[in-house]
């Protein structure tokens, strides 16, 4: 216990930059889980891992702007581990709202509980399963061995110096995240788009079909049809970006140990 309270100044520094990923990491940050949730959870991993970096962990600065300054710092470092890991989710949601338009799907949007943003029915469908194939490759395991791994690569008062690292990450995460989009989308949009010229020939080859009414029907079905077909890939795909996500992310923070 006397540990504990003379390294008190450490342990507040641990679980601001564990807070920070409970708020902005997959599933963690979903305003479905209350707050006083993802507190007890930060403060439970905080005190789990605080004997473990406690003896190595730099000196704590005495002056308390200086210390302010760098519980801030671990705060935004566990944002930052959160979103990049966050914006695959976004790339999920995105890659539905390609194809949704051309199902005729984009206008009907409900409130996503766990981004509480409005997304297309299909979004939240494939926001729902990236979310159990996170739960399956044992995503919250990882997340804190990397939160883990920062403590030990990232320094105190390390974050300036490596602003360019962060930038090159935050644009490599949002680049990814188009990539990932428009590989999970790519069968259904191609198919969706051969429906149209199907579709646009038979406009043209008889006109006095209402085709624009018989349209909706179709590319509804086709597109169901198509994503029950081909949901194994898109598990596959799913579970793919998530590791490279990790991969990616572990490699951003291994770079600050250079």
């Amino acid at each position: 216990m006397d540990f504990f309270v003379n390294n008190f100044q450490v342990f507040l520094l641990i679980f601001a930059r564990m807070i920070g990923i409970f708020f902005t990491a997959p599933l963690f940050s979903s305003g479905t889980i209350p707050f006083r949730i993802r507190a007890v959870a930060a403060v439970y991993i905080a005190v789990c891992i605080f004997p473990m970096i406690s003896a190595s962990f730099p000196p704590i600065p005495e002056n308390m702007y200086e210390y302010a300054l760098l519980i801030g710092e671990e705060a935004f470092i566990g944002v930052l581990i959160g979103f990049l890991l966050s914006v695959i989710f976004a790339a999920f949601q995105l890659a539905a709202r390609f194809f949704s338009f051309q199902m005729a799907l984009g206008i009907a949007e409900v409130i996503d509980p766990f981004s509480e943003i409005g997304i297309t029915l299909v979004g939240q469908l494939w926001t729902i399963m990236g979310l159990m194939v996170f739960i399956a490759i044992n995503g919250p395991h990882l997340l804190i061995m990397a939160g883990f791994e920062s403590f030990q690569r990232i320094q105190i008062f390390s974050l300036a110096e490596n602003s360019k690292d962060v930038m090159a990450a935050v644009i490599d995460a949002f680049g990814a995240m188009f990539i990932v989009a428009l590989k999970l989308s790519f069968p259904i949009l191609i198919t969706l788009f051969l429906v149209s010229v199907v579709l646009g020939l038979l406009a043209k080859a008889a006109p006095q079909m209402n085709i624009f009414m018989l349209g909706f029907p179709i590319q509804i079905g086709v597109g169901l049809l198509i994503m029950i077909v081909v949901t194994g890939a898109i598990a596959f795909g799913m579970s793919s970006a998530l590791y490279r996500a990790f991969e990616n992310l572990t490699t951003f923070i291994r770079a600050f140990a250079r």
